[in-house]
C-alpha cells in the first residue's frame, strides 16, 4: 500500500477538528494518516486519538515556530481557531496569520481553512438595523474569520476556504428546548420567520474530509455548507417528533437577545439577525453539493434521533 499522506488537523480534539481525525481514522485504508494537534497531549481526548491511530503532537495556534514545526512533512492542514475562548477577533486573526505563515514556510500542499462570511458585506457598519460592535465589526467572530481569508492568498497557501454555519449541537446545551411554567418545552430562537442553515458538528469534519480526497480540485474555492435550512418552527415540529411531546418555537426579538446578561449577547444577537435578514447565507448553501462531499450528511431528524436521549428532562 503507498504510503500515507498526513493531514496535520488543528483542534483535533474539539469540535470541527475532531470529527475530521475521526472520519480519517475510520477509513483504515484511506490514502490519509492524522497528525493531531492539541497544546494539551496528554489530555483523555488526545489520549484516544492516539489508540485510534492518530499521531499526537503539541502545538499551539500561536506560536509561529511551534506550527512549522507541527506542519513539517505534513501534506494536508485543517486549520480552525477558537473565538470563544478568548473572544477577541484581532488575537483570531493573528492566529489565522499564523498559521497561514506556518503552512507557507512547511510547504503544505494543500489547506482548509475554517472560515465564515464577512456580514459586513451585506450589512455595512453603518447600516442601523443593528450594533456595530468593538468599533469595527457587525459579527466579530464572523468578520474577523472572513478577514483572515486574505492571510493564505497572501502567503500562497493552496487553500479552500470552508464557511460553515451553525452547530445543532447548540440544542443540547445554550439553546436547548426550556419547559415553560405551563410545563410545555420551548424552542426560543432569535430567528423571526426565517429558516437557519444548521449542521451536525461531525459533518463539518467528514466534510473536510471529502475535500482533501478531492484532491486539487477546490484549491482556491469557497465551500459553503450546511446539513439542512428550516425555520424555527419546522425544528420545534421535527423536535415534538423526536421528544413524543409537543415543543412550541417561540421567536425572540433580535434586540431581546442582545439584551441578555452574558458576555457575548449582542454579538449572539446580531449573529442570528445575520442569519434571519440576509437570505444570501443560505442560497450559497448547497445541500446537494455539500452530500457530493459528504454522502453520510444528516438530516436535522437524523440527528435528532441519534441525539435525542441527550434531550431527557428538558
Amino acid at each position: 500500500m503507498a504510503e500515507q499522506k498526513v493531514i496535520a488537523v488543528v483542534g483535533a480534539t474539539g469540535a470541527q477538528g475532531g470529527g475530521l481525525a475521526r472520519a480519517i481514522l475510520a477509513d483504515a485504508g484511506g490514502e490519509f494518516a492524522v497528525r493531531a494537534l492539541t497544546r494539551r497531549p496528554n489530555s483523555d481526548a488526545a489520549r484516544e486519538l492516539t489508540a485510534l491511530g492518530a499521531e499526537v503532537v503539541k502545538a499551539d495556534i500561536g506560536d509561529l515556530r511551534s506550527m512549522t514545526e507541527a506542519f513539517d512533512g505534513a501534506h494536508g492542514a485543517f486549520l480552525v481557531t477558537n473565538f470563544w475562548e478568548h473572544m477577541s477577533p484581532e488575537r483570531e486573526k493573528q492566529e489565522a496569520a499564523t498559521m497561514a505563515q506556518a503552512a507557507k514556510a512547511a510547504g503544505v500542499a494543500h489547506v482548509i481553512w475554517s472560515t465564515l462570511e464577512d456580514t459586513r458585506d451585506y450589512i455595512p457598519l453603518d447600516d442601523e438595523r443593528m450594533p456595530t460592535l468593538m468599533g469595527s465589526y457587525k459579527v466579530p467572530h464572523f468578520d474577523a474569520k472572513a478577514e483572515a481569508n486574505q492571510f493564505f492568498t497572501d502567503a500562497g497557501v493552496p487553500s479552500t476556504f470552508l464557511q460553515t454555519t451553525f452547530y445543532w449541537e447548540n440544542l443540547l446545551g445554550p439553546m436547548a428546548p426550556r419547559r415553560g411554567d405551563d410545563g410545555v418545552l420551548v424552542l426560543a430562537m432569535p430567528m423571526a420567520d426565517s429558516p437557519l442553515a444548521g449542521i451536525a458538528v461531525e459533518d463539518i469534519g467528514k466534510t473536510a474530509y471529502g475535500i482533501f480526497r478531492r484532491g486539487g480540485d477546490l484549491v482556491g474555492r469557497t465551500v459553503p455548507i450546511a446539513g439542512e435550512h428550516l425555520t424555527g418552527k419546522q425544528m420545534a415540529e421535527q423536535l415534538s417528533a423526536a421528544l413524543g411531546e409537543a415543543v412550541v418555537y417561540a421567536p425572540v426579538p433580535f434586540d431581546v437577545m442582545r439584551a441578555q446578561p452574558f458576555p457575548a449577547a449582542a454579538e449572539t444577537g446580531n449573529m442570528f439577525q445575520f442569519y434571519a435578514e440576509v437570505p444570501q447565507f443560505n442560497e450559497v448553501r448547497d445541500i446537494d453539493a455539500v452530500r457530493d462531499l459528504n454522502p453520510q450528511l444528516q438530516t436535522f431528524q437524523q440527528w435528532l434521533n441519534a441525539h435525542k436521549h441527550a434531550f431527557a428532562g428538558a
